[in-house]
């Protein structure tokens, strides 16, 4: 592995992972580090062969050091077949690069369900993490222009425990994402109602308000699917069944309002002549319900950061990844959620016995 100066930010992206190959990935590459600091280098895995000859094409070979990886994980791979078989993947190797610390942040395009175990396995869970998640940045109508939503499909399963965990990473996501110093934190349900939702619900809800004081964040309790691109919460909690489906729901009505305008103004002469007279406007709505700009999921609970990138990314799709990759990475971005998470998990014993104490008091009084 080559060695860089300690000031470099380093970042490890599978080449090999999406659905069109590398050509995409070294196209947003080249787009990234046209705008990024010249203390950033990238190390790419993948067949060298390949990857060589796209380099020298986007003239950004010195900026690159190519790690090569003979195999790839497809998007039909089982993630019990690459925990058995994938220690030659790009894939596998990508995510290595964090475990030895020789990048700060892996980002890949690849099978989701194999990142998730690869990931998984070789990073291991941050302490006091018992399932990790994938947060997503979701359009909204806050300054930021996003909010933060996790579970958006690591694990279909949450418990109240995991609710509140998820909570805790998501507050530190929104710090260091999206530069929010107390951020508002909403548990998704069917209605907004105390006595709505299931039984675990309401019991995380009473947990996440019960650890806001410590957590350094507003919970402002429960909040409905309408509030996702809401400027009311910055941090929307779920799991990732309930957070998937959301996630692919938003992605699909934002392709069909964008498909549409574009029948809709190509329909007739006159609307064609009106598409021209609102051409900024139709611009900066299309580029707000983009999907691209805000392309990667970021697997949180783990000993290193993770970046998924969709697996039909263009070359702005990845460069926005590496966008969020290169930020994270610049703020120690994994060291302060595993600080966090402990820190809570620390509160939260001192109040059980803070507890047992007072029922034990209360028990010799009586």
């Amino acid at each position: 592995m080559t060695d860089h100066a300690a000031s470099t930010l380093v970042l490890s992206v599978d080449a090999m992972g999406g659905d069109q190959g590398p050509a995409p990935v070294v196209a947003g590459l080249a787009l990234f580090l046209d705008r990024a600091d010249s203390d950033v280098h990238i190390l790419l895995h993948g067949d060298q062969d390949q990857l060589t000859p796209l380099l020298a094409k986007r003239k950004i070979a010195s900026r690159v050091t190519v790690v090569h990886a003979s195999d790839v994980v497809s998007m039909t791979d089982k993630p019990s077949h690459v925990m058995r078989h994938g220690k030659a993947t790009s894939m596998w190797s990508a995510v290595e690069a964090v475990r030895s610390k020789d990048a700060a942040v892996c980002v890949s395009c690849g099978n989701t369900g194999a990142l998730m175990a690869v990931s998984m396995i070789r990073l291991r869970k941050a302490e006091g993490v018992n399932r990790p998640a994938i947060a997503c940045l979701w359009p909204s109508r806050n300054k930021t222009g996003f909010n933060v939503m996790l579970d958006a499909g690591a694990d279909i399963r949450a418990d109240e425990e995991d609710l509140l965990t998820y909570a805790l990473m998501g507050t530190s996501y929104a710090r260091n994402g999206l530069g929010l110093a107390r951020p508002r934190v909403g548990l998704l349900n069917v209605g907004t109602e105390e006595h709505k939702g299931r039984a675990e619900l309401k019991v995380a809800g009473e947990m996440i308000a019960k650890a806001a004081p410590h957590g350094d964040f507003d919970y402002i309790g429960f909040v409905e699917g309408g509030d996702l691109p809401s400027d009311r919460v910055d941090v929307v909690v779920t799991d990732g069944f309930t957070g998937n489906v959301a996630l692919k729901t938003g992605e699909g009505t934002a392709n069909f309002i964008s498909d549409s305008l574009r029948a809709a103004f190509k329909a007739t002469p006159f609307s064609m002549i009106a598409a021209l007279l609102a051409a900024t406007s139709l611009r900066r709505l299309r580029r707000k319900i983009d999907p691209r700009r805000v392309n990667g999921g970021v697997f949180l609970g783990l000993n290193g950061t993770v970046i998924k990138s969709h697996g039909s990314a263009d070359a702005t799709g990845v460069a926005a990844a590496l966008d969020l990759a290169a930020q994270l990475g610049r703020s120690s971005f994994a060291d302060k959620l595993a600080a966090r998470v402990a820190s809570a998990a620390v509160h939260a014993q001192d109040d059980a016995t803070e507890e047992a104490a007072k029922t034990s008091g209360a028990s010799k009084d009586t």
